[in-house]
């Protein structure tokens, strides 16, 4: 039994359209009597077209008389094209609309008309001749040739797809896929089109235009193994190797068999970074890859793109034949292999074709690659192991695989691979929205760990140069706990590398107004403060520097002087922020031991590295480190 509800949701997904309502509403006009139909030959079997269908006839026009005033057929004085046509959707004639719906297959039936139930309808969809005896009573005798169920691939219905065979699989080819298919191609009036390679399949790149536009966009559609016939309207016959002729034609079929086709992947848009699947792997893609970060199991072989494909890496050769193990995510391979290997299947083999940026440039470069030079991997990816489920763990045990990932990020960020590192935090942060404490203790240890994942995505931003985005992340702490004192001095220094002095200065200050201990970290703060702000107005006053005080044809020396006064303060900032920059990593091995209040003068850290701790101390961060 259908409840309200259900029969609600049927009722919106049979939602008619504009057209559907239009023809509704001339279908209305018809009275008794101005259509007749008398069937001439009949058809076979029992069905009758319904909109949606595709309907191909032929149509003669004739007066009363006998008297051809239009026709499709050549002995008629037509061209010889039947008439395409998708009913309930194509415009056409009230008469044809409502008589074609009740013809069998093969049929031959001449409907009588009345001037309103042909171009005399009044606000008629359908235009024709001036000449034309709109006004007449008139005999259209129609063939119904064929009719079928379809797939609308155009919103002009100039490309439509009757299936004959399903294929495998959802995936269908796009650019730039390499696609082999069996083609042939008829007129409308049946006759056969000489095509490139008549008879024999067909290679061809998606997205090159090697074969007519309305082709592709049908192929386009196909699953692997399918066959269907595609139906391509004249505007969407393009020329192209494959036919190139395509003059005088109304309407061509074309019937394919879409043999393979090989997954071909332009990972950055650009042309550069390209993957090519050479064998298909197990399962659907992509839900079947190993999208997530997860451990991979792989072998590849490293290649020059030389005329000799030089190899310079087999882990077959070079690994005692045994596999590569890595964990996506954590930059432990070059950043163009494993961007491809996250969209390949179980069991699958690629191809990829890489430049420099995305192969080792930013990585450890083999001996035997040379500098900026392009490479070609061939990858098998043999499994993969997704991370551990959370579902049933205790909270302890949930908290021990956040430190695991925690930790690596950490890696990350002291490598100065940030983007990497935030991603790690950020997946924790999501998946912390499913974790629930059950007590105030679980509730306190959660807390802290989550208000250390936000500051250290604060840091990760502050890396980047986003300095907006790092005091977003420090909000989210100081919304939950306004007086973390971490939280304010980070971003504190957010809104000084922004510039926004005031909004620093008053974070700074209010730690010391939490906790009077940290007034020399706060001071440390202040004092690099006002060094910046002397800086940003001793830039300002260069840069009017002698503009008033000298000649129209001195001014440019005044910039040439500006020019060198900033190189002399380029150089120290860089020098400064260097070092800052090594304080900062240094930090994030100590950020475990410092989610609560403020550490001894002299904890274990200082006593293992005592240099270390005299910088920090000089900068007055031994108290308050980067997460």
């Amino acid at each position: 039994m259908i409840n309200e509800d259900q029969d609600q949701g049927f009722a919106s997904k049979k939602k008619k359209s504009p057209l559907d309502e239009e023809n509704e509403k001339r279908r209305k006009k018809i009275v008794e009597g101005s259509l007749m139909k008398a069937e001439i030959r009949p058809g076979g079997g029992t069905a009758t077209p319904v909109d949606g269908n595709q309907i191909i006839y032929h149509c003669t026009v004739r007066t009363l008389e006998g008297v051809v005033v239009e026709s499709t057929r050549t002995e008629c004085g037509g061209k010889g094209y039947p008439v395409r046509q998708i009913l309930g959707k194509s415009k056409m004639i009230l008469g044809l609309l409502e008589g074609i719906s009740t013809m069998l297959k093969g049929e031959v039936a001449m409907f009588k008309m009345k001037p309103e139930m042909h171009y005399g309808e009044v606000d008629c969809p359908v235009t024709t001749s001036e000449t034309f005896p709109k006004h007449d009573e008139l005999h259209f005798e129609i063939e119904l040739l064929d009719f079928s169920k379809v797939k609308v691939i155009t919103d002009d219905l100039g490309v439509v797809k009757k299936v004959i065979d399903e294929g495998e699989g959802w995936e269908s080819p796009r650019e730039p896929y390499e696609v082999k298919a069996c083609i042939s191609a008829k007129a409308s009036n049946g006759k056969l089109i000489d095509l490139k390679t008549q008879g024999e399949p067909f290679f061809f790149t998606f997205g090159k235009a090697e074969v007519p536009k309305g082709l592709e966009m049908g192929i386009g559609t196909m699953a692997r193994g399918e066959k269907a016939t595609i139906f391509v309207s004249n505007h969407y016959l393009t020329e192209s190797s494959f036919m190139p002729d395509v003059v005088g034609f109304e309407d061509v079929q074309f019937e394919v068999e879409l043999v393979h086709f090989i997954q071909v992947r332009d990972m950055l848009g650009d042309g550069r970074l390209i993957k090519r699947r050479i064998r298909d792997g197990k399962g659907e893609f992509p839900m079947d890859c190993p999208l997530q970060d997860s451990l991979l199991r792989v072998h590849y072989k490293g290649m020059l793109l030389d005329e000799q494909k030089t190899v310079f890496y087999n882990t077959r050769v070079d690994n005692g034949g045994q596999h590569v193990e890595f964990g996506s995510g954590e930059g432990l391979v070059p950043e163009g292999l494993e961007m491809c290997v996250r969209l390949m299947l179980p069991g699958e083999v690629a191809l990829v074709t890489c430049p420099p940026d995305y192969a080792y440039d930013k990585f450890a470069r083999p001996a035997t690659v040379p500098e900026g030079a392009h490479v070609l991997w061939e990858i098998e990816l043999l499994g993969f192991e997704m991370p551990k489920d959370w579902t049933g763990l205790s909270f302890n045990s949930i908290m021990e695989e956040a430190d695991k990932i925690k930790s690596t990020g950490n890696r990350l960020f002291k490598e100065g691979k940030f983007e990497l590192a935030k991603a790690k935090y950020e997946k924790l942060l999501r998946e912390y929205n499913h974790v629930n404490p059950q007590d105030d203790e679980e509730g306190k240890i959660f807390a802290n760990s989550r208000n250390s994942l936000h500051l250290n995505v604060a840091a990760c931003y502050l890396k980047m140069g986003e300095c907006k985005k790092s005091i977003e992340a420090c909000d989210k702490v100081l919304e939950a706990s306004p007086g973390h004192v971490k939280a304010l001095y980070r971003r504190g220094m957010a809104y000084m590398s922004a510039g926004d002095f005031e909004e620093a200065r008053s974070d700074f200050k209010k730690m010391i107004t939490i906790d009077k201990s940290l007034e020399p970290d706060a001071t440390a703060a202040l004092k690099k403060l006002k060094q910046k702000e002397q800086e940003v107005e001793m830039k300002a006053k260069k840069q009017f520097k002698g503009l008033f005080d000298k000649k129209p044809g001195e001014i440019a020396d005044a910039g040439t002087e500006l020019v060198k006064d900033e190189k002399a303060e380029n150089d120290e900032n860089l020098k400064r922020d260097k070092d800052a920059s090594q304080d900062q990593e240094k930090e994030v091995e100590e950020e475990e031991d410092e989610e609560e209040a403020p550490q001894p003068q002299r904890g274990l850290f200082s006593r293992i590295w005592p240099v270390g701790s005299r910088v920090f101390s000089a900068l007055g961060l031994q108290r308050c480190s980067i997460l």
